[in-house]
């Protein structure tokens, strides 16, 4: 494996060792181009950038990127190893200088749409070994702050709408004057006006007058609202109109298999009320938020038989009815042991004629050795209905899209060398969202039964930590929960600067702690209340994530990923400990990739060498990540991530004279020491669709060690080998 490093490296140092060995006579390569401003050290060049018409070629560090060598390997044959070469790598940008002058207009029209008036760029052009590099000095031209505004609106309604908003006036005294700012305003009025009947009305009935020469280096505006639009002249003038809704109809596909009263129920306009922008687009999101819809339009014209309304005729296009989605994890690491952690789901989007979402799932983890016979299989099966919900305050609510009633139901059957258990559980809840940007999960009723069928009696007695001990019992769970999502992009993979969080909550026991002491219940050993000899849980425990991922870059194509997360759970009253499948856990392909799945913590406790396959686990999780994303070529791309975290206990009490490892334990005495730390490189290959993802996690700090590593541990076994679908946050 080191010779074959070495040899590749040799390559690309001999091979590539110019990225301009392909131009011809008297071209050069676009290097760099760089924006200067003279008088402004506070101006954002980042908002000049895009106006440069020819781009450089883009870089990793400094000024290299693989990209560019592996373009230039070519042999000139033009045959199968160029065109490959061509696909993967990255072509020399060739300098046009035509193009500079054209990017110098570029920039002066945007500065002067953001008010920088006369402005000057001056280009130099730079040449050297065939490389070209081109500066853009850009000396800002002159702001006039706004001394007054004067708004003249010719149709008295308009002047009446207008003068009982402006509370919300984006244009002030003081502001400077800006094509930018007067484009803002003009279109926030227009909405104004299209929420209140205006149909048809928009930004072009705005007229603007600046004087820059009666006040010295200020300028007096008049805004006008005329009724006739810019590209007319007055004699086209014409009243302002307010129109009505007339005919409202739904037209689903041909074929499609939906019920009247299901459509009827997503639509918000009604015949007779006043036209409304918004209540269109309310209407547009509801539909759109189904997804039984491909595709909704919706199409205004005047009424041919009432000139004063508008009819709506709403066309809706069925989407692919049904759905199989597959998923695949992986891992493996130095002590030989693999896993592989497989799911695959099915949907069908109109079960029953009223968008009515139906789910089948199954997921699988298995663990296992080669040649050791040992083995660790979790399978779990699911299904699911979601199913469209009407209540009445919805509709006095009209930004909150569609919520729909959740039932779901799944088995999960887990076998490991140490014991066997079966988990039923049964949810009932309601879910929506409010602008496709905060998502609701709220689940008054989450049942579970949980049936340890085997327990190795050796490992069973080796258990010193009596919480760990209690975890592992067979026990009834009956509580709510909810989960609240919050996201500045609902793209499913964004491509700008985003943030999202999530906050994930159960509470367990409560209302079946209401009858404790009436008899319904029996006590066990430790004073417990049961049913039918099965204690049930009593406990709180929530989670909170998130994450940020900032673009970077000319063109966006480098991000840092930033995620933080935060989990505690506590038991009370009838539990003194989590239940096992509720306790934390760390490591793996989306947590600290140092570590394969589960295998870091609690605290800075050792292993617990009773579990033949790691299964470590903690009341309490702290976890920080950070991953730079990067280009190469072709379709792959690199990241370099860092890991922070662990997972730790809380309770310390004794039980039957047996208390927990005081190492595993959180204190903020002892954070810093007990945190793992984790390092790696990563690759991915982005198809669009999908993306295939490959981690090497390598270990930092062993908190259960004390130890920092180094490259010799590394070697020696210290790192781990992560596979998955999709980035890790």
């Amino acid at each position: 494996m080191r010779r074959i490093g070495i040899v590749f490296g040799l390559m690309l140092l001999a091979a590539g060792c110019s990225t301009t060995r392909l131009l011809e006579e008297g071209q050069s390569r676009l290097a760099e181009n760089r924006v200067v401003v003279t008088n402004g050290p506070k101006y954002n060049t980042a908002g000049l950038t895009p106006y440069i018409k020819q781009k450089s070629n883009y870089y990793l560090i400094g000024h290299w990127h693989p990209g560019l060598y592996v373009y230039n390997w070519q042999n000139g044959k033009d045959g199968g190893w160029d065109h490959f070469c061509q696909k993967i790598g990255q072509a020399p940008v060739v300098f046009d200088s035509t193009l500079v002058d054209d990017s110098v207009q570029s920039m002066l029209g945007h500065l002067e749409y953001e008010g920088y008036y006369n402005s000057a760029i001056v280009p130099q052009t730079f040449y050297k070994k065939k490389l070209a590099r081109v500066e853009y000095d850009v000396t800002l031209g002159k702001q006039f702050p706004i001394n007054n505004i004067d708004y003249q609106v010719r149709d008295t309604a308009l002047a009446a709408l207008l003068e009982a908003d402006s509370t919300n006036f984006t244009l002030q005294r003081g502001d400077f004057l800006s094509q930018e700012a007067l484009e803002a305003e003009s279109e926030r009025v227009t909405h104004l006006f299209r929420n209140n009947g205006y149909w048809g009305f928009s930004k072009n009935y705005f007229f603007f007058y600046a004087d820059t020469s009666t006040v010295r280096n200020q300028a007096d505006l008049i805004v006008k609202i005329e009724d006739y639009t810019r590209n007319e002249n007055p004699d086209a003038a014409r009243p302002h109109r307010k129109y009505r809704i007339g005919t409202v109809s739904l037209l689903p596909q041909p074929g499609m298999r939906v019920r009247p009263k299901f459509l009827h129920n997503l639509n918000q306009l009604q015949p007779g009320e006043l036209y409304s922008e918004e209540r269109i687009n309310q209407t547009y999101a509801r539909f759109s938020s189904i997804p039984l819809f491909s595709s909704v339009n919706m199409l205004l014209q005047q009424s041919p038989l009432d000139s004063s309304q508008v009819d709506c005729r709403i066309l809706l296009q069925q989407a692919r009815l049904q759905a199989v989605k597959l998923n695949l994890e992986g891992s493996f690491n130095s002590t030989g042991l693999f896993g592989v952690a497989p799911s695959l789901a099915y949907s069908h989007k109109n079960l029953f004629g009223g968008g009515e979402v139906f789910t089948l799932g199954f997921r699988g983890n298995f663990q296992f050795m080669v040649p050791n016979p040992t083995r660790s299989t979790e399978l779990t099966f699911s299904t699911g209905l979601s199913i469209p919900w009407y209540p009445e305050f919805v509709w006095k609510m009209p930004r909150i899209n569609l919520p729909q009633m959740d039932v779901k139901f799944s088995y999960s059957y887990q076998n490991r060398p140490e014991y066997t258990r079966n988990i039923l559980t049964g949810t009932y809840g309601f879910s929506w969202n409010v602008d496709k940007r905060f998502y609701y999960q709220v689940f008054p009723l989450q049942l579970s039964a949980v049936s340890a069928t085997r327990i190795d009696e050796d490992f069973y007695k080796s258990i010193t930590d009596p919480y760990l001990k209690n975890a592992f019992r067979s026990h009834l769970d009956m509580g709510g929960g909810g989960m609240f999502y919050y996201t500045t992009n609902p793209a499913v993979n964004p491509k700008t600067t985003y943030f999202y969080t999530r906050l994930q909550c159960d509470i367990s026991g409560n209302v079946m702690s209401l009858l404790n002491g009436t008899g319904i219940y029996k006590q066990g050993e430790h004073g417990e209340y049961t049913i039918a000899g099965v204690p049930y849980a009593q406990y709180v425990r929530g989670e909170l994530q998130a994450v940020e991922t900032l673009r970077l870059g000319e063109d966006d194509q480098f991000a840092l990923a930033l995620r933080g997360l935060a989990g505690l759970g506590y038991a009370y009253g009838n539990s003194f400990s989590l239940p096992f499948e509720k306790l934390f856990y760390a490591g793996g392909a989306n947590s600290m990739r140092g570590w394969r799945a589960r295998s870091v913590g609690p605290g800075m406790a050792p292993r617990d060498t009773n579990f033949t396959i790691a299964n470590q686990s903690g009341d309490m999780h702290l976890e920080a990540n950070a991953e730079f994303r990067f280009p190469m070529f072709w379709k792959l791309q690199g990241a370099v991530f860092v890991d922070a975290g662990n997972v730790w206990n809380i309770g310390m009490d004794d039980v039957e004279g047996e208390s927990r490892d005081p190492r595993s334990l959180f204190t903020f005495k002892n954070l810093l020491r007990s945190t793992a730390l984790s390092t790696g490189l990563g690759a991915r290959v982005d198809f669009g669709l999908v993306l295939i993802r490959f981690d090497l996690g390598l270990k930092l700090y062993d908190p259960s060690l004390q130890e920092w590593m180094g490259m010799n541990d590394w070697i020696q076994g210290n790192y781990a080998f992560h596979f998955g679908i999709g980035y890790p946050f």
